[in-house]
């Protein structure tokens, strides 16, 4: 899912740079003094890009300004949306395992991540793990989150993460380390009543 987002992502940035480049370019290229042809929207260098007919058409139409005002306001906040979605990379998608010969070979993350929760899952005293990995393919990070039963020692569920699912991780990647943030919450149950 994640590579069709991607080449969605590239795709769609590719079209709109070439069209803001073909259009910038062309509105340049007859600024310049290059004829254009018949069918162009701009007949020579001294045409304006919208006349004063064009300009004043709705002007005194009570619904212009604000629809206008909306529309732009919209479009400004999905492409900052798009933009902090492209740049914001949660989950990493592939580690980089060092397999001794040099060469490395790599480890889906996704693959990883299902290793590691039903590690955690099957810890003592564990009732929901979910662990999301993170950084570089080269140095990953983890994010774990433990939901604990009650009257679970929360130091003790803490030192078996780290010392089984964490380190077992860890050395099957072989990785020299393996920064970990961890929230540990506690279940809590409702009052009974006993009649």
């Amino acid at each position: 899912m994640t590579k069709v987002l991607r080449t969605v992502n590239r795709v769609l940035l590719g079209f709109i740079g070439l069209v803001l480049v073909a259009l910038g370019g062309s509105v340049l290229a007859v600024g310049l003094g290059l004829n254009p042809p018949a069918w162009w929207i701009h007949d020579g260098r001294h045409d304006v890009l919208l006349s004063e007919a064009e300009r004043t058409r709705w002007r005194d139409d009570d619904w212009w300004w604000p629809t206008v005002i909306a529309l732009l306001a919209v479009l400004v906040l999905l492409a900052l949306w798009w933009l902090t979605a492209v740049l914001r990379r949660r989950r990493l998608s592939e580690v980089l395992v060092d397999t001794g010969d040099g060469a490395g070979a790599l480890l889906r993350g996704r693959a990883l991540e299902g290793v590691l929760t039903t590690d955690a899952r099957n810890l003592d005293g564990v009732a929901r793990a979910h662990v999301l990995l993170t950084g570089r393919r080269d140095a990953p990070e983890t994010r774990v989150r433990l939901l604990l039963e009650p009257n679970v020692d929360a130091g003790e569920a803490l030192h078996d993460l780290t010392t089984g699912a964490l380190a077992h991780a860890r050395n099957s990647a072989g990785l020299a380390s393996l920064p970990t943030e961890v929230r540990l919450k506690a279940v809590k149950h409702g009052a009974e009543r006993v009649s």
